[in-house]
């Protein structure tokens, strides 16, 4: 279920043109307020819309309203509930909304990776490394277990590891200095949850749950959900893949 609220809240993201920042701290209210809170499975619409209210209060100069949030839902539910649940969801979390989501690393990790593989003259590769690394980020995001098997930032780093695969970027993904530096874990370290990713990757198609695909199959995003998935990483079993 959280799988499907979360593919919902991609869609209302795109809809709404929401900075990046909202998406990723709306997943974090999310997850945060339900490892505290059972919610009843025909609230957890309604759990996602207050914790995206509370993230574009937090992250964006012009928040939509709660009208727009009804609106969005089908009025499954009312502003009374709605503002109730924000209530509710900044009450067990005690308020705690600077959180270090993937996104905080993954906007330094990509300048970093976009630097490398402008140093390596591989200038063609860069617009599409970055957009490759927000839709695997994105993959994982939807993925419950890779968000609690993962750090955030291991997560944002194996998804710049796993485009540079990906794209073929040749200085990402032989893991540079640079990057071991910026990211602060080796490509041993990054392997593993690069692997999950291409993994995620390479099921989105035939998957039922399809916003981020949708969204990064677009051709302003490059189309980069398209791209075959980086084969080589699938193909470890441990450690990572020569270059």
């Amino acid at each position: 279920m959280r799988s499907i609220l979360v593919d919902w809240l991609i869609d209302v993201h795109k809809k709404f043109q929401l900075t990046p920042e909202t998406l990723y701290l709306t997943v974090n209210l999310i997850d945060r307020f339900l490892a505290v809170r059972t919610v009843p499975r025909r609230e957890l619409q309604l759990v996602g819309i207050g914790s995206m209210l509370i993230a574009c209060k937090y992250e964006e100069i012009w928040a939509p309203e709660v009208a727009d949030f009804i609106e969005i839902s089908d009025q499954a539910y009312g502003r009374d509930q709605i503002l109730a649940m924000e209530k509710t969801i900044l009450g067990f979390l005690e308020w705690y909304l600077t959180v270090p989501t993937p996104y905080v690393f993954l906007a330094r990790y990509i300048k970093a990776a976009v630097a490398v593989a402008a140093a390596a003259e591989e200038e063609e590769g860069k617009e599409e490394l970055e957009n490759m690394s927000f839709f695997l980020s994105e993959l994982g995001l939807m993925d419950y277990a890779t968000v609690v098997d993962f750090r955030p930032s291991m997560l944002a780093a194996a998804a710049v590891y796993a485009a540079g695969w990906t794209v073929k970027v040749v200085e990402v993904r032989r893991w540079a200095a640079t990057l071991r530096h910026h990211t602060g874990y080796s490509e041993e370290e990054v392997a593993a949850c690069a692997r999950k990713l291409a993994g995620l990757h390479s099921g989105v198609a035939k998957n039922k749950l399809k916003a981020a695909y949708r969204k990064f199959s677009a051709p302003d995003r490059g189309a980069v959900a398209l791209f075959p998935p980086a084969t080589a990483l699938l193909l470890t079993t441990a450690g990572a893949p020569s270059s």
